[in-house]
């Protein structure tokens, strides 16, 4: 697989977002062994960074991958997150020096491994300045616990705050055909300070496959189904964008999923998707996207598709991401 450069972190550009194994869409629930066995493939097939949160599950998802790669560990980089669950009191999201300084042994524990190779502030934490977070990483850091600090869904300002405190080597946002936000003001912020972009959610939560065109085979726990994007017109309006995609994969022997990758993985060497599965068979179509390579026309045609219908998440959710 061709490389991605996050900083200077070089991995494979094609990850793997382990969330969904714990919740949130429809066809979670398969059984453990099944989701073991799905990321020894990826390990198989050459994924490096698998990505996970304490807050999936809640901690379910880092138990599952320290499962899943016990005696595998120095094959994968992990990532996960801090700052969503406070384990000092405090309501809200909490990315206080003490609470780190909580959460990483909790991680640490969980995943079965003695450093974490990325460690993300999940989301801002408006009561914390960032300077201190970004301090109480870099003692993490110092002491050998964690190797790489990154943000998540940080607005340009605190990414400079934070990059004079301690080096910030990833970003994770929604960045895809259906997410295009990130082109207007961070990714020109990222380029510039030589950072990597983690973008996640790359398929649209499943859109940009094609498989989606009503609700109807959706659980009705499926978090899509109050996602803006999936509800009402928005969803019918929204379908001009995958038809087009649907369109270039058939001009390309390829299948839509496949297409939506290659568009972003032709964005630039600082970009590493990490779209998720928990089936073998999607994920083996996934990973095959790195070797397709779209033409300029097709770029192109991509790149003139219409920004999607709707806020890209609920009103709650839009509010803990900063712009």
């Amino acid at each position: 697989m061709k490389s991605a450069h996050l900083g200077s972190l070089e991995i494979p550009r094609l990850g793997f977002g382990v969330m969904g194994m714990s919740g949130f869409y429809t066809g979670a629930g398969r059984s453990d062994a099944e989701h073991v066995r799905t990321i020894h493939r990826a390990l198989e097939l050459g994924v490096l960074m698998f990505d996970t949160a304490e807050v999936y599950g809640p901690y379910l998802n880092e138990e599952l991958i320290g499962k899943a790669l016990r005696g595998r560990r120095d094959r994968a980089v992990v990532a996960t997150k801090f700052g969503l669950i406070s384990h000092t009191g405090r309501p809200g999201p909490d990315s206080s020096p003490r609470n780190i300084r909580i959460a990483v042994e909790g991680s640490l524990r969980r995943l079965g491994t003695d450093v974490i190779d990325l460690y993300y502030q999940h989301r801002v934490d408006p009561r914390t300045p960032i300077e201190e977070t970004f301090g109480a990483l870099a003692e993490l850091v110092a002491e050998g616990k964690v190797r790489y600090a990154g943000l998540s869904e940080a607005s340009p300002a605190t990414i400079r705050r934070a990059h004079t405190v301690h080096p910030v080597t990833a970003v994770q946002t929604e960045y895809s055909l259906w997410s295009r936000e990130p082109e207007d003001l961070l990714l020109p912020t990222l380029t510039e300070l030589g950072i990597g972009l983690v973008p996640y959610s790359p398929l649209g939560h499943g859109f940009l496959t094609g498989g989606i065109r009503t609700l109807d085979g959706l659980a009705a726990d499926d978090w899509r189904r109050s996602n803006p994007r999936f509800v009402g017109d928005n969803l019918q309006r929204n379908l001009a964008i995958v038809d087009e995609v649907r369109d270039v994969a058939r001009e390309s022997d390829a299948t839509a999923a496949q297409v939506a990758l290659a568009w972003l993985l032709a964005r630039g060497r600082m970009i590493a998707p990490i779209p998720g599965t928990t089936r073998i068979a999607r994920l083996e179509e996934n990973l095959a996207a790195d070797a397709l390579e779209l033409t300029t026309g097709q770029l192109a045609r991509l790149d003139a598709l219409p920004r999607p219908s709707g806020e890209r998440h609920a009103p709650a959710d839009m509010a803990a991401i900063e712009h």
